[in-house]
């Protein structure tokens, strides 16, 4: 059974920084190209940023590009976005995902619960 578990979200001021993790079993994590997307309140689901299973190839998109960097540590089957320079709409409920189909394929597995991340102005 795939399982993700993100953390690291929380309320920071404009112009601050996080860092979240998502912890992932259940699956070959490190054959598995992985994702972050975001939903902000009221609004669908946004993909942000990907990264191939090796790690060496990452992918962002526009509003985020710039300001955050996707990692990955296969050792412990765990991936990373280091958010920085935050503004009040990056304001979203955070989830990581493992692609199913493919990098390029915006499907995915069973979502875990998500991390909370809160930008005040």
């Amino acid at each position: 059974e795939v399982q993700l578990v993100e953390s690291g979200g929380g309320l920071v001021h404009s112009g601050g920084s996080l860092r979240l993790s998502c912890a992932a079993s259940g699956f070959s994590f490190g054959s598995s190209d992985m994702s972050w997307v975001r939903q902000a309140p009221g609004e669908g689901p946004e993909w942000i940023s990907g990264i191939r299973s090796g790690g060496g190839v990452t992918m962002y998109d526009g509003s985020v590009k710039g300001r955050f960097t996707i990692s990955r540590d296969n050792a412990k089957n765990t991936v990373y976005l280091q958010m920085s320079s935050l503004k009040p709409e990056d304001t979203a409920v955070y989830y990581c995902n493992a692609h199913r189909d493919g990098f390029y394929y915006l499907t995915f597995y069973s979502w875990g619960r998500g991390t909370q991340v809160t930008v005040s102005s």
